[in-house]
């Protein structure tokens, strides 16, 4: 009986590991069939990494990045983005921006975005003609020849320029203002990307963040000043530039896919993402996919490519966080643990 029990319990322990993701830091050769998320880490620990999730057999890497560079990634990683054959990633607190080859993962260069001592604090970046627009806080867009890899010029916008986007032949800059607080700014700033210049300032509401585009118009969210000024989702149009507001209350978070607006908001104190129809303007679905699994929904993502889309659950902001991944109709498919606050990825 005794050895019929111990069989029985090996047979469960073998079934439970064979369904376990693999955490141990395989190196990684090539980036293919796979996923690679940046983890933003805790402010001021110099703690950011990358996490390499091969999807293939589901094997996790957290130490992508130092074994492929032999340094940390360095403090609060606050974007990723892939351009070509390069991978840019933005490292705020350290004031670099690291190009890795996006065959391999391995370092082209580190740029340095610290000038006369100080750190321009670089936030978001985003591409057009060749080049790299990157929004500093410092109240600059830095623009990066992508083949030299040299920062070439710097335009002036707002204050504190937070996300930005290319779209519509142009590049939109929300102007946050968030470091003056309680004096925030409240402008899209539209440069030219050819002649490298700030075109105009666009009056959109008190601070601007994520902006997305779809179908020729823009959706930014702004926050207010978490108090008095209720956050709230404009649009504009990109040819009249007139600004009009979107009937929805209380709104933290926002992120396209394909023709709709993915929204997390917060309705009688419980967070819940909707779908909201662009086409019509209404509510779509206003509780599409449950977050009662969720500590804390940090951010979201949807991949065009594999029409799939990624929840990312920052849990305590000091635990490892988790990765979510859906499909296009809401469905849960897999999880994946990564390190401290997953954020953003590019998928292979």
């Amino acid at each position: 009986m005794k050895y019929k029990l111990f069989l029985i319990a090996l047979i469960v322990l073998f079934s439970c590991k064979k369904k376990e993701q693999i955490t141990i830091p395989i190196p990684v050769s090539e980036l293919k069939n796979g996923l690679l998320v940046l983890n933003e880490g805790l402010f001021q620990h110099n703690i950011s990494n990358l996490t390499w999730v091969d999807l293939s057999n589901n094997a996790i890497n957290n130490e992508f990045f130092e074994q492929k560079t032999g340094r940390k990634l360095g403090d609060t990683g606050n974007d990723i983005q892939k351009y070509g054959n390069k991978i840019y990633i933005i490292v705020n607190m350290s004031g670099t921006v690291e190009v890795l080859n996006a065959n391999d993962g391995t370092s082209l260069k580190q740029i340095s975005f610290v000038e006369n001592n100080q750190n321009k604090q670089p936030r978001k970046i985003s591409f057009s003609e060749g080049k790299a627009f990157v929004s500093c806080f410092d109240g600059y867009v830095d623009v990066i020849d992508t083949t030299s890899l040299k920062i070439i010029k710097r335009i002036k916008v707002g204050s504190n320029p937070d996300n930005i986007l290319s779209f519509n032949q142009k590049i939109y800059v929300s102007n946050s203002g968030g470091l003056n607080f309680p004096e925030l700014d409240s402008t899209l700033s539209v440069i030219d990307p050819v002649l490298l210049t700030e075109i105009k300032k666009i009056t959109i509401g008190k601070n601007p963040g994520k902006i997305v585009g779809i179908n020729q118009q823009l959706y930014v969210l702004t926050r207010g000043n978490y108090s008095t000024i209720p956050a709230k989702i404009k649009k504009v149009d990109v040819s009249s530039e007139n600004v009009t507001e979107l009937s929805i209350s209380d709104p933290l978070l926002i992120e396209k896919m394909e023709d709709q607006l993915l929204v997390v908001y917060s309705n009688s104190n419980q967070v819940k993402l909707g779908k909201y129809s662009i086409l019509n303007s209404v509510w779509e679905n206003t509780q599409w996919i449950s977050l009662n699994a969720f500590q804390q929904l940090y951010s979201l993502h949807y991949d065009q490519k594999t029409s799939k889309l990624y929840l990312f659950d920052a849990m305590d902001y000091t635990s490892s966080g988790y990765l979510k991944e859906y499909d296009l109709n809401g469905s849960f498919i897999q999880e994946f643990k990564c390190s401290i606050i997953p954020s953003e990825l590019i998928v292979f």
